[in-house]
């Protein structure tokens, strides 16, 4: 599969100037030279607004708003999928207000206008379909409804069985904490379960500061490839892990993770040893004080193998588009 990889620093509220900087990187591509091009979440109105006020005037209504009519497109011209995150106008019906304690100590209404969005289009350019962000960040709580769960699109060869998630989908579901050995990875389970070929997360991914020296914000992508550990990891059921930890007196192998209860006889989801690809898909720069991870990556991830192959990855500051071949040829 060939995916090209899209990852600049939009300015925030500036619709029309990121649209601008994005075709310009996508004009290099050619018909049929690609099978997905993937652009960041919120990638043209910029992500760090601070309440439902600030973001309603760049709200876009699904399949006609301006980040649909570039992945339409694209998609047409270059005859291949396209993927974009955008922030999603609610239907008057959808809309919601919650009532919220104040700093103090009473309530206001939060009213809830939109949702954090993507948008995949076809190789006509037809709509093929769309996703609502599942685990919001505290940025996207301010004004944003969550989605229902993840999605999974079936698509033709080399792609297949796409599932999408918009960045802090990655992590667990507030208020939940999560841990190495247990998780939850719902992720992760999710593409077990629905036997995906090929994760797709567009990120607006905050950089973690570590080593702000290194051109690639290695902390992140290990961080990444952690969260997507029951991919990776060497799959033991529980019982047999829970009767080895007693009999040594370990916590077990660290880069080992215990299969779901049903799944060591069932003939259902991803079986030890099979490969799932990974694009995450994450902006850079910085916006209202907030700067970006940029370090967009694709992975290559075996059930069993104890460790997840990093194939590919983009600088924490890098703006520009890549294309990946992978397997390479």
């Amino acid at each position: 599969m060939r995916i090209a990889v899209v990852q600049f620093a939009p300015q925030i509220g500036k619709v029309q100037e990121n649209i601008d900087k994005a075709q310009k990187l996508c004009d290099r591509l050619r018909p049929d030279s690609v099978d997905l091009v993937c652009l960041p979440e919120m990638i043209f109105t910029g992500y760090a607004f601070p309440d439902a006020t600030s973001i309603s005037p760049y709200l876009e209504e699904p399949r006609v708003g301006p980040t649909s009519q570039f992945c339409a497109a694209l998609a047409a011209r270059l005859r291949c999928y396209v993927v974009a995150g955008y922030p999603e106008r609610l239907q008057p019906e959808e809309v919601q207000a919650v009532l919220e304690s104040d700093e103090h100590g009473g309530t206001k209404e939060d009213e809830k206008v939109g949702a954090n969005a993507a948008a995949l289009y076809g190789a006509n350019g037809d709509f093929v379909g769309d996703y609502r962000k599942t685990n919001l960040y505290e940025t996207d709580m301010t004004w944003a409804r969550p989605g229902t769960g993840f999605t999974t699109f079936h698509l033709p060869p080399p792609l297949n069985t796409v599932s999408l998630g918009i960045c802090m989908d990655l992590n667990v579901r507030p208020p939940a904490m999560w841990d190495l050995a247990r998780g939850p990875y719902e992720v992760a389970d999710y593409c077990i379960a629905q036997k995906t070929n090929l994760l797709v997360l567009l990120n607006a991914w905050l950089d973690s500061k570590e080593s702000p020296e290194e051109d690639t914000d290695w902390r992140t992508i290990n961080y990444w490839a952690l969260r997507l550990r029951p991919l990776w990891a060497k799959v033991v059921e529980a019982d047999v892990k829970a009767e080895a930890e007693q009999a040594d007196g370990s916590d077990g192998d660290s880069d080992s993770y215990p299969a779901p209860d049903d799944e060591a006889t069932s003939s259902e989801g991803r079986k030890a040893g099979e490969e799932l690809v990974v694009v995450v898909c994450n902006r850079c720069g910085e916006e209202n004080g907030i700067t970006f991870a940029g370090s967009s990556s694709l992975f290559s991830l075996r059930r069993g193998a104890g460790i997840p192959t990093l194939l590919h990855a983009m600088k924490r500051r890098q703006e520009g588009i890549e294309v990946w071949t992978y397997p390479r040829s």
